[in-house]
């Protein structure tokens, strides 16, 4: 029989509501199966949706199972700073002062807290270098872009299987009308860079039409894998702040900073919605 379950939504990446990306958390999801999920997941529509459980590892404060319209996820960037903020409202208490440590298909995950920002360390490349030339053929055709205006094409996959474009410039990221059909296979992402001395450094777009999220408002995962290449190439520095979503109307920022041997990926989590679901 359905039961109440705690249920939230909050607005990540963003400190404004109605700017960032959308996250629906089912705080209560022990007992759900499989099904039962993936079908709240697409009745809320959302990019993503989470169901919080109690972890498997010692290690852990909780387990996290993340869907999309389309499908789950092994991991995922906006969920996880959301999902932590879910966690802890809801009277979660984590094992280790400051920090939350994440459970999800892909190990752990650490979740610090900075100020008032949440801050997940950015996990370590599955696949990198550049994508083979067919693959780089494909992005260019779904963009609608000539071959010679992807400065890079490379594999920036942390479990969701992302690839990058770099661009010219940011202004050549927002001007994009992708083709999804043409795009059929890829989860892609573009970075540009902002004119020196904007408020951000980098403008970033991410397309997963095949899970049911033509374009996704605030990517953590797809900005974790841009920092990994970025700084190791020396296109950015150890901290800058990239923004997303404008072309959907939002306004989200990613606050990058590399610490030591992490790379840590924060940002603002707005509540909007607290109350009950029956599941």
């Amino acid at each position: 029989m359905p039961e109440l379950r705690r249920f939230v939504q909050v607005d990540v990446f963003t400190a404004t509501p109605l700017k960032g990306n959308a996250l629906a958390v089912v705080v209560d999801g022990a007992g759900l199966v499989d099904d039962e999920m993936a079908a709240f997941a697409r009745w809320t529509n959302l990019s993503e949706t989470t169901f919080l459980l109690p972890p498997t590892d010692p290690s852990a404060d909780y387990r996290v199972r993340i869907f999309t319209p389309g499908g789950e996820l092994p991991f995922a960037g906006h969920p996880t700073l959301g999902s932590a903020h879910a966690f802890l409202a809801s009277g979660g208490d984590a094992k280790k002062p400051g920090e939350v440590v994440q459970q999800c298909a892909i190990g752990l995950v650490r979740v610090r807290r900075d100020g008032a920002r949440l801050a997940f360390a950015a996990p370590p490349l599955k696949r990198s270098g550049p994508v083979d030339a067919a693959t780089r053929a494909q992005a260019a055709a779904s963009l609608r872009l000539p071959a010679e205006a992807l400065l890079d094409a490379v594999w920036v996959d942390n479990g969701p299987g992302w690839m990058a474009v770099r661009l010219a410039d940011a202004a050549s990221v927002l001007a994009l009308r992708p083709d999804f059909v043409a795009m059929k296979g890829l989860k892609l992402g573009v970075v540009g860079a902002h004119p020196a001395g904007s408020e951000c450094q980098f403008e970033v777009r991410a397309f997963v039409p095949d899970l049911g999220v033509p374009e996704d408002p605030v990517t953590g995962s797809l900005n974790a894998g841009l920092a990994l290449w970025l700084q190791a190439s020396g296109l950015a520095g150890e901290r800058y702040v990239a923004a997303q979503g404008a072309a959907l109307g939002r306004a989200g920022r990613v606050h990058v900073q590399r610490d030591g041997e992490a790379t840590w990926i924060g940002g603002d989590v707005a509540p909007l919605i607290h109350g009950q679901v029956r599941l």
